[in-house]
């Protein structure tokens, strides 16, 4: 009898611990009931792959369509709600004394300015500066891969934001192979590269 006892407590004390866990979690704003797994032994949250505030807004995961505001120069957007993007693995000229900056800057302006963009997380959410890394698409259009194929970017890559780090380092030999962009017209841009520029 008392062996019977002591297991119903037990199964009422797991249960309120249980329950405890649950409540504690209701004040966690990033917890979706609906979603929750339960089971005996766990409970598991899903990871949302919100990307950023202005996104959380209008779009609940990546690859949602957003609008760009402007594009501030060859590889960084604002996106409609004020979220600065910087495209991940690549790297424009800047500024008006790097050579082909303004060229760059105007290519982008053409792909996505005022346009809507489907975007693609890696790893990383923001960079050192609070912008969000993604991957940028417009219709059909990716980007990051068509600013170096074309000759307009240098492929980069920094870990741990990779996903595409093959591809673009083959636009990259592609854009060079025939002289694209800026590997006609800036004369120092290779030896810029290969120096980590």
């Amino acid at each position: 009898m008392r062996l019977k006892n002591f297991v119903i407590l037990a199964s009422i004390l797991a249960n309120v611990v249980f329950i405890f866990i649950l409540a504690s979690k209701a004040s966690d704003k990033s917890i979706n009931f609906s979603e929750i797994v339960e089971d005996e032994k766990t409970v598991q949250s899903p990871q949302p792959k919100v990307i950023g505030e202005a996104i959380d807004k209008s779009a609940q995961a990546d690859n949602e369509l957003m609008r760009v505001s402007k594009a501030i120069d060859g590889d960084t957007i604002v996106l409609e709600g004020g979220e600065v993007v910087r495209y991940i693995g690549i790297d424009t000229p800047e500024g008006a004394k790097e050579c082909f900056a303004k060229e760059s800057t105007q290519k982008n302006k053409e792909l996505v300015e005022g346009k809507m963009v489907r975007l693609e997380k890696d790893v990383s959410e923001r960079d050192r500066y609070q912008r969000l890394l993604l991957y940028v698409y417009q219709d059909e259009t990716f980007v990051n891969d068509y600013l170096v194929r074309e000759g307009f970017a240098s492929a980069v890559s920094y870990l741990p934001d990779v996903k595409y780090q093959e591809q673009f380092s083959e636009a990259e030999r592609e854009a060079r192979e025939n002289n694209r962009g800026l590997w006609k017209e800036c004369e120092d841009f290779g030896e810029k590269v290969e120096n980590g520029r």
